[in-house]
């Protein structure tokens, strides 16, 4: 059977080693608490991509609830900085793709719309896969549009993976326009009564002002067809880029109605400290990360599960 929080535990194995070993470290170093435990847990978070302004919010939590408690022993710390990394990465939890019931204007059921966005190279095509399985294996009719149609190789990567995750998709010429095969998309996807559309967009064009023209276009599109269309836009950024990933975040949340994340390539970085930032600093929900490259390696984001395989044990409650 496969287990999927084994499988984070050992995605998270470069990120554990440079954030979870590191701070672990630090603690065997002192007994008595002083200013200067905290300044080395502040390099070495800092040191694991966790970024300055979070690093300080958490180790401001943990200075608080040290002096509260009345810990004076470095070897109490670790359970409460473990508490308050579960705490913060609550924040970016949000419910999952498929959870609202959209209906047509006769008030009949209509297909769950979303769109996946995000810059060229970040895991988007596989991310649309791996999501595709897993909605497929729970009995639903997933429809694919593959919306970029400016790289050659996007339609047919997209179309490998369709064919591995048993949905339909639908596709155009390369050059076409993308809402065009957005709207097709959710024709198909009305008429064969799916649950799920998801369209897959470009993730670089002529200039950033055009890329993001054209995928508030693709959203007109389908908000015209389809009234609340979409339901969801899923920001998909890769781990092993750390803050630029917060960057990133910020850019296309400027235009566009970014309603969760994706994290993919936990596996091969030691910058997963990054989701903390991510939760802490954008108030938008991690939906899933990415855990390794087959089509079963897409995990929904649990703060309690991510912090027990950071820190190498096991989910409690």
């Amino acid at each position: 059977m496969f287990d999927l929080f084994k499988k984070l535990k050992e995605s998270l194995t470069r990120t554990r080693e440079s954030l979870t070993e590191g701070v672990r470290s630090v603690l065997a170093g002192f007994r008595p608490i002083d200013e200067s435990l905290f300044e080395d847990l502040e390099e070495v978070m800092i040191g694991a991509d966790v970024g300055v302004a979070t690093t300080e919010k958490l180790l401001d939590r943990l200075r608080q609830r040290v002096k509260s408690a009345g810990v004076r022993d470095s070897s109490g710390v670790e359970a409460i900085l473990r508490e308050e990394i579960t705490s913060m990465l609550s924040s970016g939890v949000g419910p999952g793709v498929t959870d609202a019931s959209p209906r047509r204007p006769d008030g009949s059921p209509a297909p769950r719309v979303v769109i996946v966005i995000g810059v060229n190279g970040v895991g988007k095509t596989t991310t649309i896969g791996k999501l595709a399985w897993r909605e497929a294996g729970k009995k639903r009719k997933v429809v694919i549009a593959a919306s970029d149609t400016f790289r050659a190789a996007a339609s047919e990567q997209l179309g490998i993976w369709a064919e591995r995750a048993g949905v339909d998709i639908v596709r155009s010429s390369h050059g076409a326009d993308p809402a065009a095969v957005a709207f097709d998309g959710l024709s198909a996807a009305l008429s064969r009564r799916a649950d799920l559309l998801i369209v897959d967009t470009a993730g670089r064009l002529q200039t950033k002002h055009h890329l993001m023209d054209e995928l508030k276009k693709i959203g007109r599109v389908l908000a015209g067809q389809l009234p609340g269309a979409p339901h969801e836009v899923l920001l998909v950024l890769d781990a092993s880029t750390g803050q630029n990933a917060v960057i990133q975040a910020r850019e296309f949340g400027k235009t566009l109605g970014v309603t969760g994340l994706v994290l993919t390539k936990l596996d091969g970085t030691a910058k997963g400290g990054v989701v903390l930032a991510i939760a802490d600093q954008l108030g938008l929900p991690v939906r899933w990360v990415g855990v390794g490259e087959t089509i079963e390696d897409l995990a929904e984001f649990d703060p309690a599960q991510f912090a027990a395989a950071l820190f190498d044990s096991e989910t409690t409650g």
